[in-house]
């Protein structure tokens, strides 16, 4: 299946393992020209035949850095994917949960694809017709107290991606969101992870909590992130040019609601 991606220049956020790491070589693998934004680089990614830039895209300054960066050695701008994104588990109930901890979430995970998506929006209008592809989440519906936080800031993140849709589509830019369940990635499974976390306060396992998450789906297992990336290189490429404004679930059937 041609995807039409070889030779597209793609920037991709928060591009240094898990999900990030599998969408690069995703669309590496399609022949596009990646640029992967990062903290910092590691092995995994240097030996992928992408360009690695470094910085903090967390800073309103970062995304933009980034964005110029692509443009400077490519020309142009294709294709925006937003990965970047994080959660604390908060466990202590909503009165724990401080003014800094909601600032951090919504900075994580909401404006640093505001920040890039501005960035970028004039290159990808130039190229259109273009896509941005935002990695969102369940919890943008699926309410949950233990991240309280973290699930107000996807939905921000759902409803602007959205809203953006709207105004650009007519312009040829698309803009679409997925949103994975619990994914095996070290944000999950890794040391300090959710799964780690919420067994210290319980008394579990960490296997026994994600093995428990996992029972949730209606799949029983978490998504891999390579499944996640196959549906990024779906809407960034030209098998769904008439998709704007959509959400991509894949939880395994986590969420049971319409």
């Amino acid at each position: 299946m041609d995807t039409e991606l070889a030779g597209k220049v793609v920037v991709v956020t928060g591009a240094s393992r898990g999900i990030g790491l599998a969408i690069v070589r995703a669309l590496a693998a399609e022949g596009a020209q990646v640029v992967a934004g990062v903290r910092s680089s590691n092995a995994d990614l240097e030996s992928l035949d992408v360009q690695v830039v470094t910085g903090d895209l967390a800073t309103p300054e970062g995304p933009g850095l980034l964005v110029e960066a692509a443009v400077a050695a490519h020309g142009r701008l294709d294709v925006l994917v937003n990965n970047i994104g994080g959660v604390r588990p908060r466990l202590d109930g909503f009165a724990a949960v401080s003014d800094d901890d909601w600032l951090w979430a919504f900075a994580t995970n909401l404006m640093p694809a505001v920040r890039a998506t501005r960035a970028a929006l004039p290159h990808l209008l130039a190229s259109a017709p273009s896509s941005v592809v935002t990695i969102s989440s369940v919890n943008a519906v699926l309410a949950d107290p233990a991240v309280i936080d973290y699930s107000a800031a996807k939905a921000a993140l759902s409803n602007f991606s959205k809203s953006l849709s709207r105004e650009v589509g007519p312009l040829g830019v698309r803009v679409n969101t997925i949103s994975p369940g619990p994914v095996a990635t070290d944000l999950w499974l890794g040391g300090g992870g959710v799964a780690e976390t919420i067994a210290a306060r319980t008394g579990h396992s960490s296997a026994e909590v994600a093995a428990g998450a996992a029972a949730d789906s209606a799949t029983g297992r978490f998504t891999r992130p390579d499944e996640v990336a196959d549906l990024v290189v779906l809407l960034a490429g030209s098998r769904a040019w008439n998709a704007t404004g959509i959400d991509i679930r894949i939880d395994g059937g986590l969420v049971t609601t319409l």
